[in-house]
C-alpha cells in the first residue's frame, strides 16, 4: 500500500506532499498526479490520491507515542523476549539516540569501541551490544554476526545489507523464530584472510535495524521476522518531537532553556520554507541564538532557508 500525506498551506497557497517518503511542494494538483505516477507507477486523479489520506489505525498514534513504542521494543530485544526489530524513518530526529539510550538503560554495555575496554577485562556478551554503521559486504556481515553471536547487534544506516541478496539470506537465518538459528557460509570462495571463521555457527543474539528507508522498501522476509516501528513524520510532527527533546536536560545542556525555546519558535515559524527540519537544525539555530548576534533571527532564517 502506498503512503500518502498531503497538507495545504493557505498562506503560500501550496500543497506539501509526501508520497512513499518522497517529499515535494507544489501549487498544482496535476503535478501531484504526475509525481504520484512517477513514484508509484500508478495513474490516479488528485481526488483518488488525496482519498488515500484516510488515517490508518497505526497513524492514530502520535509521534511521541511511537518513540515510546521504540523504547518498549528495544527493551524486549535487550531482555531476549524478541530477536529482531526494525526502526524506520528519515534521519536526524533521534532514532539512534533512543535505541542506544534504551539499551544502556537496560544494563547492556556498549562494545562498539572495543578498544576502550581495559586489558584483561571480561564482558558478558549476552548483556552487551555493538553498533555497525555504513556499508557492509555479505562477508563483513557474516563476521559481525559471528563475533556478536550472543549479543545485540545494531545495524545503523546499513541499508546495503538490506538490499544484497546474499546478505539477506544470512539475515533470514539469524532472525528465524523457530528452533536453533544456524547461519552458514557455503560459497566456494571462502573468506580469504578471514578463513579462521567457521563455515556455520549458531546465532543466539538479537538484531536491531535502524534505517532511513521507508517500510515498503524493507525486504518482506525481514519484515515478517521482525517487529517494526515507523517514525516517518510530517513537519508538524517533527516539531512536536523536537519540543519533547528540547525540554530534556540531556539535550544541549550547555545552553539555556530560553535559547532552545527561542530556536524552536523560529523553526516553527519557518517550517514551510526551511530546507530541512531535524535535530541538526535545532542545534544549529540554538547555537546562533546563543552567539550574541543581535540579528540572530535573520542569520538563522538565512541558514535555514538557503
Amino acid at each position: 500500500m502506498n503512503s500518502v500525506q498531503i497538507s495545504f498551506n493557505k498562506s503560500s497557497n501550496k500543497f506539501t506532499c509526501v508520497i512513499n517518503g518522497n517529499k515535494f511542494t507544489t501549487g498544482k494538483q496535476d503535478y501531484i498526479e504526475y509525481m504520484y505516477k512517477k513514484i508509484t507507477g500508478e495513474k490516479k486523479t488528485f481526488e483518488q490520491i488525496a482519498g488515500q489520506k484516510k488515517e490508518s489505525k497505526a497513524e492514530q498514534f502520535n509521534i511521541n507515542e511511537r518513540f515510546e513504542f521504540v523504547e518498549n521494543l528495544v527493551e524486549m530485544i535487550a531482555t531476549g523476549l524478541q530477536p529482531s526489530a526494525v526502526i524506520t524513518g528519515e534521519g536526524g530526529l533521534g532514532k539512534t539516540y533512543t535505541v542506544n539510550k534504551t539499551l544502556v538503560a537496560q544494563g547492556l554495555k556498549d562494545l562498539t569501541d572495543a578498544g576502550a575496554l581495559e586489558v584483561g577485562s571480561t564482558v558478558n556478551r549476552r548483556n552487551s551490544f555493538t553498533s555497525v554503521k555504513g556499508y557492509s559486504t555479505p562477508k563483513g556481515l557474516y563476521r559481525t554476526l559471528y563475533e556478536n553471536k550472543d549479543s545485540v547487534v545494531v545495524f545503523d544506516d546499513c541499508d546495503s545489507i538490506l538490499k544484497d541478496p546474499v546478505a539477506l539470506n544470512l539475515l533470514k537465518s539469524a532472525l528465524d523464530s523457530y528452533g536453533k538459528r544456524i547461519i552458514s557460509w557455503n560459497a566456494e570462495a571462502g573468506f580469504g584472510r578471514d578463513d579462521e571463521l567457521p563455515r556455520s555457527f549458531e546465532f543466539k543474539g538479537r538484531v536491531i535495524f535502524i534505517s532511513n528507508l521507508s517500510q515498503d522498501k524493507i525486504d518482506q522476509a525481514i519484515r515478517s521476522r521482525s517487529m517494526m516501528v515507523d517514525l516517518s513524520m510530517t513537519e508538524d510532527q517533527k516539531i512536536e518531537r523536537m519540543e519533547v527533546i528540547a525540554a530534556s536536560d540531556e539535550f544541549l545542556p550547555e545552553f539555556t532553556t530560553e535559547y532552545k525555546r527561542d530556536a524552536l519558535d523560529l523553526i516553527r515559524s519557518l517550517k514551510e520554507d526551511a530546507k530541512e527540519i531535524s535535530l541538526r537544525t535545532l542545534i544549529s539555530v540554538t547555537k546562533i541564538r546563543a552567539s550574541g548576534n543581535k540579528n540572530w533571527k535573520g542569520m538563522a532564517t538565512y541558514i535555514l532557508c538557503n
